[in-house]
């Protein structure tokens, strides 16, 4: 069987890291009996300098040709932030109805965390990401004396009742942004989240914050609570967003898969990042079950370190082992992940790991442990 992937390698660190997790795959694909077809996308900082284009029409039509995209990284010090982030990575993600942002939160073994008393038995879990609402949705602005947005007539009277205050005369400056849930939105996340975790331990925690964003976040828990009755055998609870803050940390191992908003989402999965032992070791999915999704690893571009060969490649080589098992290669993606664990284990890592191995000799290493020629 032949499975084609499109490769974004984009700026900084990020093609050297992906050519390694290409290598990867494909040492994955000898052993397991499958083909990988890698088609290259030149779409970044260099191409945006030169041309002062991002995306095209013709890009987004050709990467819809592929079930999955492999990214490497983006940004550049070159490029004002926001720019290149926006202009690429989230039009990609928008246009592709990207709408699972999936982050696994797993201690490896050899991996030191910051909790203590922790090991890999206690930090093994989910979170599934709502990625394409929220606060995200880009429904804002800033407002100063005398030039305004349509949408602050709907804010003119809430601004008066909440500080008796009004807008045209005592605002010297107001900036706002609007968050949207919805319910097909939260319906479909909680789906894939509840799917997930029939494959898994059977529990579902939401995260919320119902408690004072009533409404926005009331839809999000209402959606939860009838998405939990079709699904009798998954044990289900509720955490307000700065409670699982702390329970992440004081008792990881009470997870299994985490369902969130887009906002809470990205903030919790740092923290995740961090407990499993960095953001060299955090991969993601930006899923669309019947369309095209996207695998990256979360950390950024790292542009001082570019041509270095020193970046760790692991995060991306595990973003790998997600889009294998996005493509049905479960056991591909499931001995990538051991690979990784072994090499670990052999010492063979990068500087910001302990180790002194280049970015090569990791993916070498991991390669061999696949049955690959290093």
């Amino acid at each position: 069987m032949q499975h084609r992937i499109a490769v974004i390698g984009g700026d900084g660190i990020g093609p050297e890291i992906v050519r390694e997790g290409c290598r990867v795959l494909d040492a994955a694909g000898e052993r397991f009996g499958f083909d990988l077809e890698f088609t290259e996308f030149e779409i970044g900082a260099d191409r945006y300098l030169e041309t002062g284009v991002l995306l095209t029409e013709d890009d987004l039509s050709d990467l819809g040709k592929y079930r999955a995209i492999y990214f490497g990284a983006i940004g550049d010090d070159r490029v004002r932030p926001g720019i290149l982030e926006k202009g690429i990575l989230l039009a990609l993600r928008f246009h592709f109805d990207q709408y699972v942002n999936l982050r696994p939160i797993k201690l490896l073994s050899g991996v030191s965390t910051p909790l203590a008393e922790k090991g890999p038995a206690d930090i093994d879990f989910v979170v599934v990401r709502e990625n394409t609402e929220d606060f995200y949705v880009g429904i804002g602005g800033r407002r100063t004396k005398g030039r305004g947005h349509d949408e602050l007539e709907v804010l003119r009277s809430l601004y008066s009742v909440k500080f008796g205050l009004d807008i045209e005369s005592d605002a010297e400056e107001l900036a706002y942004q609007i968050g949207v849930v919805t319910r097909e939105g939260s319906r479909r996340v909680m789906e894939y989240a509840f799917d997930l975790a029939e494959r898994r331990e059977k529990k579902v925690s939401s995260v919320d914050k119902a408690n004072v964003l009533s409404d926005v976040y009331g839809l999000w828990r209402d959606v939860f609570s009838e998405v939990a009755a079709a699904h009798p055998s998954v044990t289900t609870d509720f955490s307000f967003v700065d409670a699982i803050t702390m329970w992440f940390v004081k008792n990881p191992e009470w997870f299994d898969v985490v369902v969130t908003p887009n906002m809470f989402g990205d903030i919790i999965t740092d923290l995740g990042a961090m407990i499993q032992g960095g953001l060299g070791l955090a991969p993601g999915g930006n899923i669309n079950p019947r369309g095209t999704s996207m695998f990256e690893p979360i950390h950024g571009s790292a542009p001082k370190y570019r041509g270095q060969n020193v970046a760790n490649p692991i995060a991306t080589i595990w973003a790998g082992a997600l889009l294998l098992d996005s493509l049905g290669e479960h056991e591909a993606a499931s001995a990538v992940v051991g690979a990784i664990e072994r090499s670990i284990a052999d010492g063979v890592v990068t500087r910001d790991m302990g180790g002194s191995a280049s970015t090569s000799d990791v993916g070498d290493h991991i390669v061999r442990l696949l049955g690959g020629r290093g």
